[in-house]
C-alpha cells in the first residue's frame, strides 16, 4: 500500500503518567499495522511524566498542565492536520474532542471509555456543573464509541440513551511481558498482591480489614500510588499489620511481581475493565474479587482462575480455603485468558472498527 493511501490516525491522551488507559492506547497505537495505518500520538501532559516507552511512531508532546490549557491546539490539530480518523480517551478529554468533532465532519472520532459512568458519580468528589452538563451529551456527537465491558456499554445505553449502533465492545489486551512461565517457587506463607492507584473507588481498605481477620501467616505486595495513600497506611498501622506488607509505588517489573505471588487481590467498587486482573491471570496468579461492575464477571470464571465474592466474610472463608488448600492450577489460571484477550485479537478488533468507519 502507498504511503498516500494509509489510513491518517491519531491517539490522543490527556498524559502518559501510569495508568490503565494510558498503557492500553499507548500499547494499541504502537502495535496496529503500519503498512495500513500512519499512527500519531498526540499526549497532552509532559514528556518527563511519560512512564511507557513508546517506540516506532510519531509522538507529539504538548507539555501543557490542563486539558482545557490544551484546547486551541487541539481544534487547529483537528482542522489542518488531515486525520482520518481521531481517537480520544478518558473523561475531560472525551468532552473536548466531542464538541471539537462538530468543526471537523469529514474526521471519524472516537471516544473510549474508561468506567462506568453512572456509578463512577459515587466517587466523585467535585461538581462542575458545565462540564457534566456538556460530557452529559458528548456522545451524540462521536462516530463510535469503544467500550472495554458488557457492563460499561448496558450502562452507556441505559443512562445516556444512546443508539447501540454507535457502540462496540473492545476488551482490553494483554500487553508484552504478561505470560506463563511456570509456577513460582514455593513459600511457607500465602503471598498476596494487589497493583491498582490508591484510590477510594480501588477498595484497599476492605482488603486490609479483610486481612485483618485472617488467622495465618501471609504477605501482602500493594503496588501503586494515589491520594489515599495515607488514609490506607493509616489503617495499616491501626490495623498492626505494616509487618506483612510491602509498598512499591512504582515499578516497570509488574510481570515480575504478579509471577512472584499466589493470589491477587481485588478490592475495586467498579472498574472500567481491570487490566492488573487479565494480566494476573495471565502470568498464572488466581484473583480473589469483591464484586464490583466492570467486566469481572467476563473475566473471573470459578473456580478455575478466581473467586468473586460479596462481602467480607466471603472475601475470609475465600481466603482460608486458598491459604489451607490452594485449589488452582497457574496453567489452568493463564489459559483461561490467554486466548480471548490476546494482543493479535484485541488488536485486530481496533482495526477493523477504524476500517468499518471510513467503509474500506
Amino acid at each position: 500500500m502507498k504511503e498516500s493511501n494509509k489510513i491518517n490516525i491519531s491517539f490522543i491522551l490527556p498524559s502518559l503518567v501510569a495508568g490503565g488507559a494510558e498503557r492500553v492506547i499507548s500499547f494499541i497505537a504502537q502495535n496496529i499495522d503500519k503498512t495500513k495505518f500512519n499512527v500519531t500520538l498526540l499526549v497532552l501532559g509532559f514528556q518527563k511524566d511519560s512512564v511507557y516507552k513508546i517506540d516506532d511512531i510519531n509522538t507529539i508532546y504538548l507539555n501543557k498542565k490542563r486539558v482545557l490549557k490544551a484546547i486551541p491546539y487541539l481544534i487547529n490539530y483537528s482542522l489542518f492536520k488531515k486525520q482520518d480518523i481521531i481517537i480520544s480517551a478518558i473523561g475531560h478529554l472525551n468532552t473536548v474532542m466531542a464538541y471539537i468533532s462538530l468543526i471537523t465532519p469529514k474526521t471519524k472520532f472516537i471516544a473510549r471509555e474508561v468506567n462506568i459512568l453512572s456509578a463512577l458519580k459515587t466517587f466523585q468528589t467535585k461538581n462542575n456543573f458545565l462540564l457534566e452538563f456538556l460530557g452529559k451529551y458528548r456522545f451524540n456527537f462521536f462516530d463510535a464509541i469503544i467500550c472495554q465491558s458488557r457492563d460499561m456499554y448496558e450502562d452507556l445505553i441505559s443512562n445516556y440513551n444512546l443508539n447501540s449502533n454507535k457502540i462496540v465492545i473492545i476488551n482490553n489486551p494483554i500487553t508484552d511481558n504478561f505470560y506463563f512461565s511456570g509456577r513460582k517457587s514455593e513459600s511457607k506463607i500465602l503471598r498476596l498482591v494487589t497493583v491498582a492507584r490508591l484510590k477510594k473507588q480501588k477498595g484497599h481498605l476492605r482488603i486490609l480489614n479483610a486481612l485483618s481477620k485472617v488467622n495465618f501467616p501471609f504477605h501482602y505486595t500493594i503496588i501503586g500510588d494515589g491520594p489515599e495513600m495515607d488514609i490506607i497506611f493509616k489503617l495499616i498501622d491501626q490495623l498492626k499489620l505494616s509487618n506483612q506488607i510491602t509498598h512499591v509505588k512504582h515499578t516497570d517489573e509488574v510481570p515480575k511481581y504478579l509471577r512472584e505471588n499466589d493470589l491477587y487481590l481485588q478490592g475495586s467498587y467498579i472498574e472500567g475493565f481491570p487490566n492488573a486482573v487479565i494480566e494476573s491471570c495471565a502470568v498464572g496468579t488466581p484473583v480473589l474479587a469483591f464484586s464490583a461492575p466492570g467486566g469481572l464477571n467476563e473475566i473471573i470464571k470459578e473456580p478455575i482462575n478466581g473467586f468473586i465474592v460479596n462481602s467480607e466474610q466471603e472475601y475470609i472463608n475465600h481466603l482460608l480455603e486458598i491459604n489451607s488448600r490452594f485449589p488452582f492450577s497457574p496453567e489452568e489460571v493463564s489459559l483461561s485468558v490467554q486466548k480471548k484477550y490476546s494482543k493479535t485479537n484485541i488488536i485486530k478488533e481496533y482495526e477493523n472498527l477504524f476500517t468499518d468507519l471510513l467503509n474500506l
